[in-house]
């Protein structure tokens, strides 16, 4: 989607009511006092600085105080700004609400405290107006950002974000900075899968926007605290560990539809001459893949070499690895989620186990049949025998093993 898709047809009439180009969502609960000066300021902005056509948006999440009645005021004062009323809470319900019921090509959410600089706000959303990025959020992690908070909160986010790496392999450097953007085509097809309505909503679209091949643009900020944030931030902990732990499960069971979504939607890797897509990628896993099993496999070989001799040590690791090696590759390698085809993929890997266990076993016959050589030459000698045998697995798991479930793969970037 580029902007020539949003701006009107040179014959529209001049009653005709043109969406706008930008949305800007301000998700508020009882802020009577911030709201009318944010929205003024945000308005004011747009309006000198921003080249085309935008609304504001109030999600105003069930307040309890004059919300509303500030709201309203400002829809009747100031032109393009629309409000919504919840019946109940949550910032994520109230973005899923406002961005699946607008007519803007490009939606965007801030925080009512205007922490981020909006100086930032064009170069967030003009890489979706022109079509080259999916979704766009700010950092305050990135490098270029300037970021004015106290120990307490920089070492929260920064953990955060170190966690989502560790568990939900995130590339992208901040989740949960209020300023974000989304092209309305993607939030049409992304966000019915996004199952949290609160804080986590913004962390759980974008792991599944990378799981999809979406391409997020990220802009640095500046930004400066807001100290009289009413998050709790213990409360907004566990429901974001909540949130991780039912995304995990989520993408661990292949239950949802990220590979329909990446055809759809998804970025392919730029073809390369004579590489098959996805090759790279595939050999860069199943080559870490492989060092951990040959590590692995070396281990048990050494410690059941003195009970076992050495082709017996030889069978009971390689088997014991290999069982292991064909999961994490049906995982990690190949991108095969969810239980269908498991057994078969194990049976077939231990047939392509029987091709290794020919070759490091033949390996070692030949060996003792020259000399009596010390363990340190047996472990040489299989580990030339493995990385034959390890291009020999990768070749029949591509192209045997795997080859009918990856036309149906959940991939990850």
């Amino acid at each position: 989607m580029s902007l020539s898709t949003t701006l009107p047809s040179p014959s529209a009439g001049r009653d005709r009511v043109v969406a706008p180009v930008l949305d800007v969502v301000v998700p508020v609960y009882n802020e009577e006092i911030d709201l009318e000066p944010c929205v003024r300021r945000l308005h004011a902005y747009l309006a000198a600085e921003f080249p085309y056509r935008f609304r504001i948006t109030i999600a105003d999440n069930a307040s309890t105080d004059s919300t509303a009645d500030v709201a309203r005021r400002l829809t009747e004062t100031l032109p393009g700004v629309d409000s919504v009323r919840l019946a109940e809470k949550g910032r994520g319900r109230a973005l899923k609400h406002v961005w699946t019921h607008s007519d803007a090509a490009v939606l965007a959410y801030m925080d009512v405290d205007l922490s981020t600089d909006l100086g930032a706000l064009l170069p967030l959303v003009a890489p979706l107006i022109s079509g080259h990025s999916d979704l766009a959020i700010g950092s305050r992690l990135a490098r270029g950002s300037r970021v004015v908070r106290g120990a307490k909160r920089e070492f929260i986010s920064r953990s955060y974000n170190l966690l989502l790496r560790g568990t939900l392999a995130a590339r992208f450097s901040d989740a949960q900075c209020g300023f974000k953007a989304i092209r309305a085509d993607v939030a049409a097809r992304l966000l019915p899968m996004v199952e949290d309505t609160g804080w986590f909503f913004d962390t759980e679209m974008l792991v599944l926007a990378e799981r999809a091949g979406l391409r997020i643009h990220e802009v640095p900020v500046d930004w400066v605290d807001d100290p009289d944030s009413r998050v709790d931030i213990v409360a907004t902990a566990m429901a974001d560990l909540r949130g991780i732990a039912r995304l995990t499960r989520a993408l661990g069971t292949g239950r949802l539809p990220l590979a329909a979504l990446r055809e759809q939607l998804g970025r392919n890797p730029l073809p390369v001459a004579g590489v098959p897509a996805g090759l790279t990628g595939q050999l860069l896993r199943f080559a870490a893949v492989g060092l951990a099993s040959t590590l692995a496999y070396l281990a048990l070989f050494a410690l059941l070499r003195a009970g076992m001799g050495p082709q017996g040590a030889n069978l009971v690791a390689l088997l014991a690895t290999a069982i292991a090696n064909t999961a994490a590759n049906r995982r990690l390698t190949f991108r095969v989620r969810g239980t269908d085809g498991v057994w078969r993929h194990q049976a077939q890997g231990l047939v392509v186990f029987a091709v290794g266990l020919g070759l490091t076993s033949g390996s070692l016959a030949v060996l003792h049949a020259v000399t009596s050589p010390p363990t340190v030459v047996e472990l040489g000698v299989l580990i030339v025998a493995n990385l034959v045998a390890t291009g020999v697995r990768f070749l029949l798991m591509r192209i045997w093993v795997f080859r009918a479930a990856r036309g149906s793969l959940t991939h990850m970037p």
